[in-house]
């Protein structure tokens, strides 16, 4: 028995946890109250995906199927017969039936298969391993289709029934479809959730939902549980409530919730938790951003003078009773840093609560979740990492914060090399100049292989008027600099911006050309403007040149219809810029004219076509900046004094060689400053608890020879900076 039972509801991702219910479990460890969780959709997933399943599914087809559907009905024995081992390889337990993936003629291949020719060539650069689980994912992708046209045409593999949940002002539509039959993947869900009840005989219900494809699973579960267990009470929280629920009314909510609470959850769940083990009325209790039903009317409760719990005193994100083992790696396109998001399973940490910039005007920089910048210690991170991978057995880490603030990732990094910690992380970043190409390669040694950051439009008009901090050319730059460091950069790209003009949108398509082409960006995803609620573009949308449909709120509200004074129709944009892209990101297409992704005329770019180039070609600045701490990333090296000879004259000189990960190199410099070289990198070393900064390392030289900057701007001296001799 355990007090709570944390819920996921369906559909999330397939390769890992959505962390929400881990960081809950953890705070609830802190306070010494039982907690089991569990994500149901991949347990729903796994029943929906294996032989038992597709018998089912298979039992029925419509009267007139497309010639897909026909098709895939037409296979349904070697469906069958290949599901669970498919599954298995998927979940790593099979890696060797990659091979007889890749051979061919073993899955059936229905429609998706039909990309492939096109992007065979691809593959060269992933392996064996990652073909077989692109070809198994298309597999999946084909069983998915058959289940949307036969079956429920609400299923997709990380949402359920969404459009329910997208900008349901009123609670109605989603209400009456609570009303009808269950369908058969809530027939699944509500076998699998009666099961888990019946073991853990919980007290509280908490689902967490974190979008709007999670919230009609919530309220189908919820209604069940209401049915069946009408002691058990029931919370709803996450980033769904978090976003859209703010303006709540509609009193039926309540026939399957007690509690919905808002923004960080681990006060809110710490009181409602008070509130129900005691006898007295729930009304005599005091509640954290809590709506519950109180005299038959939808009530706010906020009376708790209790502030947050800081970052520090939440604990370590808690993973014990999901189904780590189960967990299925997907990889939907050929290419190594889109894959990130659907293969591996990653321990979920945020390094800063809130965000460092918290500028953007398309951003919902007004609720808590953005507005409350709270960093966490590298030390305190760096320990969660050490019990995560002890507890886990992994040690993959994605970092899911808003934007990592650069000076915290800095710190992690050396923390994590200063423990000899063997990690790989990734994580959210703004493309600001603090990324310097030093900066970076401290990152990579740390275990960082890739970042996304936002781009959106790649114009620096309509980058001032988002307030992103960044110009285009900066971007570039950074880009740059983790690129050429080994790590993967993925953009988000956007279009539609109000006032954005179809000049605007061809050439900001131009710029994100340029960038792939030269290699700077490996990944991109363009996703049209939306209006939030909470967002500066919802709140003062005037200011933007938009106009706004007013509708009366009783549930959710968040995105916001709107038309943009331009008039322009930006949709009829989207699938030209996503399919350039599916082939930039792919390597090819770049000599295309941007005319040819459209079916309809544009206006030629005026973007220069080397444009992005001379961006990458302008001098930085070289000088060091006097607190810069100086930080040597490789190991002792071998000394030896030789004498040089030169027209009578002699002189001892030292040749330091090094030794890295692939290759040998030395410097020579003269002898006695060859010492105090030898001496400084023992200090200066990334494993050293020393910390030097530019200006001490100057004035120590300056104690015992002359010229500085001649010695530090020396070839020798080069050498050592472009083999990890860094400034931070």
């Amino acid at each position: 028995m355990k007090d709570i039972l944390i819920i996921t509801p369906p559909f999330t991702q397939l390769n890992t946890p959505y962390p929400a219910s881990a960081y809950i479990k953890g705070f609830l460890n802190t306070k010494n109250i039982s907690a089991y969780q569990m994500d149901l959709g991949i347990e729903v997933i796994l029943e929906l995906f294996s032989k038992n399943g597709l018998i089912q599914i298979f039992s029925s087809i419509p009267h007139h199927p497309s010639p897909n559907i026909q098709r895939i009905y037409s296979l349904k024995d070697n469906y069958i017969k290949t599901i669970d081992t498919i599954i298995a390889f998927l979940q790593g337990k099979n890696p060797s039936l990659a091979r007889q993936i890749c051979a061919g003629n073993f899955l059936p291949e229905a429609s998706r298969f039909a990309q492939l020719d096109d992007m065979e060539f691809a593959f060269g650069s992933m392996g064996l391993q990652d073909k077989a689980k692109h070809l198994a994912t298309l597999y999946l992708e084909d069983l998915s289709d058959f289940i949307v046209e036969c079956v429920d045409e609400n299923f997709g593999f990380s949402r359920y029934a969404e459009r329910l949940g997208r900008s349901a002002n009123s609670f109605d539509e989603l209400y009456e479809y609570l009303q009808r039959e269950q369908t058969f993947i809530d027939e699944i869900t509500l076998r699998i959730l009666h099961k888990r009840i019946e073991e853990v005989q919980p007290k509280l219900i908490c689902f967490s939902v974190p979008f709007p494809g999670n919230l009609y699973s919530a309220f189908r579960c919820a209604q069940f549980i209401k049915t069946n267990y009408p002691s058990i009470k029931i919370a709803m929280g996450g980033g769904f409530p978090n976003t859209e629920l703010r303006e709540l009314k509609d009193k039926r909510v309540f026939e399957f919730f007690d509690f919905i609470t808002l923004d960080d959850g681990e006060l809110p769940l710490e009181l409602v938790y008070n509130s129900i083990c005691h006898d007295e009325l729930v009304s005599e209790f005091q509640f954290k951003r809590t709506f519950i039903l109180e005299n038959n009317q939808v009530v706010y409760k906020n009376n708790a003078p209790k502030s947050d719990y800081k970052q520090s005193e939440v604990g370590t994100p808690d993973y014990s009773d999901l189904l780590l083992d189960k967990y299925i790696s997907v990889i939907e396109m050929a290419n190594p840093m889109h894959s990130l998001w659907s293969d591996g399973r990653w321990n979920k940490l945020t390094m800063a609560h809130g965000c460092y910039w918290g500028k953007c005007t398309f951003c919902d920089i007004s609720l808590d979740y953005i507005k409350l910048y709270e960093p966490i210690a590298a030390k305190i991170l760096v320990d969660r990492m050490e019990e995560l991978i002890a507890q886990t057995g992994e040690n993959g880490f994605h970092f899911v914060d808003e934007a990592a603030p650069p000076a915290l990732m800095r710190e992690v990094a050396l923390e994590i090399i200063k423990r000899n910690l063997v990690v790989s992380w990734w994580t959210n970043i703004r493309f600001e100049k603090s990324f310097t190409a030093d900066l970076c390669l401290l990152l990579k040694e740390s275990g960082c292989i890739a970042v996304s950051g936002g781009l959106e439009v790649a114009s620096d008009r309509l980058l001032e008027l988002i307030k992103k901090g960044v110009t285009v050319e900066q971007v570039a730059q950074v880009t740059r600099n983790f690129t050429e460091s080994g790590i993967m950069v993925h953009a988000y790209l956007m279009y539609g911006y109000p006032t954005q003009t179809i000049q605007e949108t061809v050439d900001s398509l131009e710029m994100v050309r340029q960038l792939f082409e030269l290699g700077v960006l490996q990944s991109g995803f363009w996703h049209q403007f939306a209006m939030t609620a909470h967002s500066p573009v919802g709140m003062f949308p005037e200011e933007f040149g938009v106009i706004p449909e007013q509708n009366v709120i009783t549930f959710a509200n968040n995105d916001i219809n709107f038309k943009d004074k331009t008039g322009i129709n930006h949709d009829k944009f989207s699938f030209g810029l996503k399919k350039s892209l599916f082939n930039y990101m792919h390597g090819i297409c770049f000599d295309y004219d941007l005319q040819e992704w459209f079916d309809f005329k544009i206006p030629k770019t005026t973007i220069s076509p080397n444009y992005i180039y001379n961006c990458l070609e302008k001098e930085e600045n070289f000088t060091t900046k006097p607190n810069a701490k100086i930080v040597w990333l490789g190991g002792k090296p071998h000394t030896e004094i030789f004498t040089k000879s030169k027209k009578g004259s002699s002189w001892e000189m030292m040749k330091l060689t090094f030794h890295n990960k692939t290759q040998a190199f030395d410097i020579s410099v003269n002898a006695e400053e060859g010492k105090w070289l030898a001496a400084i990198l023992e200090q200066v070393s990334v494993h050293s608890n020393n910390k030097f900064t530019f200006a001490q390392i100057k004035s120590d030289f300056e104690n015992h020879f002359e010229d500085f900057e001649l010695f530090w701007f020396s070839k020798p001296i080069q050498v050592l900076k472009n083999s990890g001799l860094i400034a931070l």
